[in-house]
């Protein structure tokens, strides 16, 4: 059937009938996953019509932003059984099919990734911020012989990856202070999250977003250091895992009702417990350390902060999944917040500490 028959009139539009008989005569070739989709868009369109075009993207696996806004719009009627019926799969199959389940609240949407999953791009980011984590951790820990509360070792505080309030000059060190682990349990705890819960968005929403997502945690954790605990060094990922953690766990309340990840408020639960210790262990390092120190020891503060880019900037991304994040006005206010943070948080390590006559422990 040419498309002059489908649409004789030019309209751009086909009408359900001839759909219905494209259906029926298997003229239409489109794997169950996509006519699902399409079925379902066409029960949320009152005028008894399907887009052309809406048709042919969906046939080269696109998803533009009406189809989206259709299926969100409609009835989201799916006609075959929910994605955890799904039989026969294989192991990668069936961990993409749980990332599905435990990352993406609407079933249209879950459906939509697992069937256009792919592993190139694979989510390498997460994984080699991780290791490159472990590995700098392993040299310091044999070159200083010590593998718990390193920062009380003078040597561990002259490494070039430190942020320091005394080298706040070496730019780098505002995001290189992440590689740096106050000992074995904090490098534990952070990598333990940031491999649970960053692959899966990773493999969702893909390296830029979540990379982003990632710095942005980190950038602003040194940032706030240097505004709100201003003789304090920082060491630790823990900006930017607590951007993902919160973002997260932000998208999962937002979306109560749709998320589908098995006893998601005990592991709620859970996991807030587990980041508030962490919070509650980094208060006591800085305020009360167990062992004499030649300086103030690391701050908490990038763990808040990177909780408030995780809830702001986070959640928008992680909500806007399969959407163009540079159409939404939101975005360009988190984005434009963000930016003023910056500028003032770069005059304020130009000018603040003189002007305010802060007594900066020396450098090691």
């Amino acid at each position: 059937m040419r498309y002059s028959e489908l649409d004789p009139e030019n309209t751009g539009f086909i009408a359900v009938e001839n759909f219905t008989s494209l259906v029926e005569h298997h003229e239409l070739q489109l794997d169950p996953s996509k006519l699902d989709m399409l079925l379902a868009l066409v029960q949320s369109n009152e005028e008894g019509q399907v887009c052309y075009q809406e048709l042919i993207e969906l046939m080269s696996s696109k998803r533009s932003s009406s189809f989206r806004r259709a299926i969100a719009n409609g009835r989201r009627t799916l006609q075959r059984e929910i994605l955890l019926d799904e039989t026969g799969l294989g192991l990668y199959k069936r961990f993409v099919r749980y990332v599905a389940y435990e990352i993406l609240p609407c079933e249209t949407d879950r459906r939509w990734y697992f069937h256009q999953n792919r592993l190139c791009p694979p989510p390498v980011f997460i994984a080699i911020v991780t290791i490159v984590q472990i590995i700098v951790f392993m040299c310091y820990g044999i070159m200083l012989n010590k593998w718990v509360l390193q920062t009380y070792q003078p040597d561990f505080m002259k490494s070039p990856l430190v942020y320091h309030p005394g080298h706040r000059a070496q730019v780098w060190r505002f995001f290189s202070y992440m590689f740096m682990h106050v000992g074995l349990e904090q490098l534990g705890f952070n990598a333990l999250l940031q491999l649970m819960i960053g692959v899966p968005l990773e493999m969702v929403h893909g390296i830029l977003r979540i990379s982003l997502l990632y710095m942005a945690g980190v950038l602003a954790g040194s940032l706030t250091v240097s505004i709100t605990d201003m003789r304090a060094p920082v060491v630790g990922g823990s900006g930017g895992v607590y951007a993902l953690c919160s973002a997260h766990l932000a998208n999962v309340v937002m979306n109560w009702a749709g998320m589908r990840c098995p006893y998601k408020l005990l592991r709620m639960i859970l996991a807030l417990v587990c980041m508030s210790s962490e919070v509650g262990r980094a208060v006591w390092l800085r305020f009360s350390p167990p062992l004499p120190s030649s300086g103030p020891q690391p701050s908490f503060m990038a763990h808040l902060s990177g909780a408030v880019v995780g809830i702001s900037m986070g959640l928008l991304i992680l909500r806007s999944y399969e959407e163009s994040l540079q159409k939404q006005c939101s975005w360009w206010v988190i984005v434009f917040s963000f930016i003023t943070f910056l500028l003032f948080a770069i005059f304020w390590n130009i000018f603040a500490y003189e002007l305010l006559g802060v007594q900066i422990p020396p450098p090691p």
